[in-house]
């Protein structure tokens, strides 16, 4: 092969690379950008509606902002925060989604760990025992579950509900994270345990750190999971316990008219997670982009 023939083969694109510089065109990225806005039109009409009286909101559309912008009020989050019953759902979303995230991150971590570099008796078999799990639908373990919290005295309590979700997120946690941790280099692992390090301190002192995206990435799916969730909620809490999205669905029940509690109370229960998103999003790139390198 001539010179002539590397400077040809090597400025030659791939079809990867070609897909690559027409999304990084202007247009393309003009397109997206108008795509974005045309999906954030419900959230932004749900904010602007929030804002606006229960009066201003029956006469007019939400879009007359723009033209009225007197019209925007912080008076129906002054009435949402005097609101008992919304704000206690509030915090009891807050008790249940907290909890939840965070035990299902570190029992799914320990666990992931066990299954990606530690040997014992029947491993492959349990994996698949999980992955089996992955497919069972949360409908339909609803009574039987029902009828055993009832019978152990936690049906209606947030501790029923916070151990709903944490046995429903294990194994997507699990699954997950062995297939990350397995990524890690066995060298890495076989050195500290020559130094004497023991397998707690190589969890909580390499494989943590190394797996912190996929951590975030998965953090971030069970707290939103959690935190919206309504039909686990619906049926295994009660007016004391129940999260916000139960307590939104009961005052549209009671007050179908009450728009301005309604869309107060509905965007403050999407800002929490968009504000949990954000903060995490660096590291939820990051184990995306961790699955396509070597």
């Amino acid at each position: 092969m001539t010179v002539s023939d590397l400077q040809i083969v090597k400025g030659k694109k791939t079809p990867v690379q070609r897909v690559l510089g027409v999304l990084s065109s202007s247009v393309v990225n003009v397109v997206l950008i108008l795509v974005a806005l045309f999906w954030l039109i419900p959230s932004i009409g749900l904010f602007f509606t929030s804002l606006r009286s229960g009066g201003d909101n029956a006469a007019s559309g939400w879009w007359t902002v723009f033209t009225k912008p007197a019209e925007l009020t912080l008076q129906n989050y002054a009435n949402l925060i005097q609101n008992p019953t919304i704000m206690s759902s509030f915090w009891n979303t807050i008790v249940i989604a907290v909890p939840a995230t965070v035990l299902v991150v570190l029992l799914g971590a320990l666990a992931a760990y066990a299954f990606a570099w530690t040997e014992f008796w029947g491993r492959d078999w349990l994996l698949i025992v999980v992955i089996i799990l992955l497919a069972v639908p949360v409908q339909v373990a609803l009574i039987p579950l029902a009828r055993l919290f009832g019978a152990i005295g936690i049906f209606g309590s947030v501790f029923g509900v916070i151990l709903f979700h944490v046995a429903f997120g294990l194994p997507f946690a699990i699954f997950l994270l062995r297939n990350f941790f397995t990524q890690v280099p066995g060298e890495l692992l076989e050195a500290a345990r020559i130094d004497g390090a023991s397998e707690w301190r190589i969890f909580f002192t390499i494989m943590l750190p190394l797996g912190l995206p996929a951590i975030a990435s998965l953090a971030i799916f069970q707290f939103l999971w959690t935190w919206n969730d309504m039909l686990v909620a619906l049926i295994f809490t009660n007016s004391e316990s129940q999260p916000i999205t139960v307590a939104i669905q009961s005052q549209l029940r009671q007050f179908g008219a009450n728009i301005d509690v309604l869309s107060s109370g509905a965007f403050l229960s999407m800002i929490i997670p968009l504000i949990v998103f954000f903060a995490f999003q660096r590291y939820f790139v990051q184990a995306l982009l961790a699955g396509s390198q070597k």
